[in-house]
């Protein structure tokens, strides 16, 4: 398994239901309090963390990148990012203080979202067609990746760049046969400007042969070794989130509508049943519980992040990623 497991079997016989003396843990989110973050505020508000002797408090983001600086830099001990916009963070700083400990999209949201009656309905329906693309957009730098392993010639696809506010717009009014962007958002997005949603194709690019993983719980490497109970407790308190969100999501959507009053409810609650499902509980977490990854399929992911990125460095898996702080697997199922 990955570095330091001696950590996590000593902390297993310890952690039980001990609680600490209160230990602030600061949050920082990737994005906006949407549906996908009501496992956390479940965790608040049903006193997992508390519970824990945490005090937790959430901070929202702003894009996949904004979260690993501020852990790094110990500004948070803890937050939520793209696990390959982390692996070159490490590429380009070797050494820095900032890790993964808990994978938590399985499968990433990147997707491509299309429209069936302008004849895009599958995989097979990509070449050829108009594509709208956000050059800063995750799922558009995962894009060549995912058209290598499926065959898929670039070169006759013609890619209009347009900003984030206009690609479902441009999606909506059939500017473009498709977009690249995360599933729960361009689709949702495209369907709130009234297409409707037997005229949307959603090609979830990890069903086709995109190895990635998705977000991750990451945590400044410092406080982790200076603090390994509490992370634990952290770690095992959000499982406690997702389980309470899985067996009741309409009080985890009510506890971020607290956060968040001026959200739409029926939106992030589809939201997050589409985050859950395609996401978060896969059925290799099913099988293996939440939070590790599969050694052999990451080693993968780090090829396919290199088709589009030259590493500085030699790849280094327990660089990127720690199972040290993980509560055991049994604690980790969700029913």
């Amino acid at each position: 398994m990955i570095r330091n497991l001696a950590i996590a079997a000593g902390l297993s016989a310890a952690m039980g239901t001990a609680a600490f003396a209160e230990t602030n843990m600061p949050f920082a989110l990737d994005w906006r309090f949407e549906g996908p973050s009501a496992p956390y505020f479940a965790a608040i508000d049903n006193g997992h963390f508390g519970d824990a002797g945490l005090s937790v408090e959430i901070t929202a983001g702003q894009g996949s990148l904004d979260a690993i600086p501020k852990v790094a830099t110990g500004a948070f001990p803890v937050g939520f990012a793209d696990m390959s916009s982390l692996v070159k963070f490490l590429d380009q700083n070797p050494g820095a203080p900032v890790t993964a400990v808990m994978m938590f999209y399985d499968k990433p949201a990147f997707a491509v979202i299309g429209r069936r009656s302008l004849g895009v309905s599958g995989v097979e329906d990509i070449e050829g067609i108009t594509l709208g693309a956000p050059p800063p957009d995750g799922a558009w730098a995962q894009f060549p990746a995912f058209a290598s392993a499926n065959n898929i010639d670039m070169d006759t696809i013609t890619v209009e760049p347009l900003g984030f506010p206009t690609r479902e717009p441009m999606l909506a009014e059939g500017r473009v046969d498709a977009v690249v962007g995360f599933s729960f958002t361009s689709f949702l997005g495209t369907l709130r400007l009234g297409v409707p949603e037997d005229d949307l194709a959603v090609i979830l690019m990890a069903d086709h042969g995109l190895e990635l993983y998705g977000n991750a719980i990451i945590a400044n490497t410092d406080f982790a070794e200076a603090n390994p109970e509490q992370l634990t407790a952290f770690l095992r308190a959000v499982v406690q989130g997702v389980q309470d969100t899985e067996n009741d999501p309409e009080a985890a959507i009510a506890a971020l509508a607290q956060r968040n009053p001026a959200m739409d409810v029926e939106l992030e609650t589809r939201r997050l049943e589409i985050a859950m499902r395609e996401n978060i509980l896969t059925d290799w977490v099913r099988e293996n519980g939440i939070g590790g990854i599969d050694e052999e399929r990451f080693a993968r992911s780090i090829d396919q992040i290199a088709e589009t990125y030259e590493f500085q460095n030699e790849p280094q898996i327990d660089a990127y990623f720690t199972d040290a702080y993980l509560p055991p697997a049994e604690e980790r199922m969700i029913q």
